[in-house]
């Protein structure tokens, strides 16, 4: 039996006067069956590649919040509404640079497979294969979570929301002792010096804005070294600034990834006794 279903696009819009956006997420909807799937692309890789300069760190946690959000309300007995009222709870419509494309309509045997095909379909079929020379933050934290994971150290780290006075922000992996300790991978693999350079200063306004929390905490920034060469004077500079941070941080090169682990479990085990 084929059910009726609805769906949409999750769209980047990068520019609204010129309105070039890329596709990065979709939503399927059928009311008959009380189902509301979403996949959400968290990798900003295509995103930066296409339109260069964007903030690599709020796109990542947008795309997650709005998947989140939508997979809650598709676990809820709720979802009975037009699939447009529904995406509005999550994301109002406006000119903002996240936004749904109009609803498409199908029939489908299975939702779930139709949910994949979908994100096939619009979004994953036009991801360019990664220049293995240009990673994003993800990317570099797959270097120091593999030593990690073999450490049976990943279960104990969780996102910790860190707030200030007028600003917060919500770091993914960390864990807490005499005080929270967060663990940050910062990729500064990327083909422009500017940016580089760019990323480093925002790290240091961020650490700043949040220096007056009444948290204690510290910051381990996981880096990752830009490949061409050519970069690597700018990726001086970066950590010459981001010596400028405020608070409690050090710093952990890639080639130091098997010792950081290392000292992380023994932490996490010392704490425990």
């Amino acid at each position: 039996m084929k059910i009726p279903y609805k769906f949409s696009i999750l769209r980047y819009v990068h520019d609204p006067v010129t309105q070039e956006f890329a596709n990065i997420g979709v939503v399927v909807y059928s009311k008959e069956a009380r189902f509301l799937g979403a996949i959400c692309a968290q990798n900003y890789s295509r995103i930066t590649r296409m339109f260069t300069k964007i903030d690599g760190e709020r796109f990542r946690q947008v795309a997650r919040y709005i998947q989140n959000q939508l997979q809650k309300m598709g676990a809820s007995a709720s979802v009975d509404a037009p699939l447009e009222s529904l995406l509005a709870r999550i994301l109002p419509p406006d000119d903002t640079a996240f936004q749904f494309s109009p609803a498409g309509v199908g029939l489908s045997e299975d939702l779930n497979k139709t949910l994949n095909e979908v994100f096939e379909r619009f979004v994953q079929r036009y991801t360019v294969s990664l220049d293995s020379r240009r990673r994003d933050d993800e990317d570099v934290w797959k270097i120091y979570r593999e030593p990690l994971e073999r450490r049976h150290v990943l279960s104990r780290l969780m996102p910790k929301r860190i707030v200030a006075s007028d600003y917060e922000y919500e770091f993914q992996h960390s864990w807490k002792n005499q005080l929270w300790h967060m663990y940050e991978p910062i990729s500064f693999d990327m083909s422009d010096s500017n940016s580089i350079v760019d990323k480093a200063n925002r790290w240091v306004g961020r650490a700043t804005s949040l220096a007056d929390s009444s948290e204690p905490w510290k910051i381990h920034v996981l880096l990752g070294e830009p490949r061409d060469s050519k970069m690597k004077n700018a990726f001086t500079k970066a950590q010459n600034i981001l010596h400028k941070m405020p608070g409690e941080h050090d710093f952990v090169k890639e080639d130091e990834a098997e010792h950081f682990a290392e000292s992380v479990a023994e932490d996490i085990k010392t704490h425990l006794r």
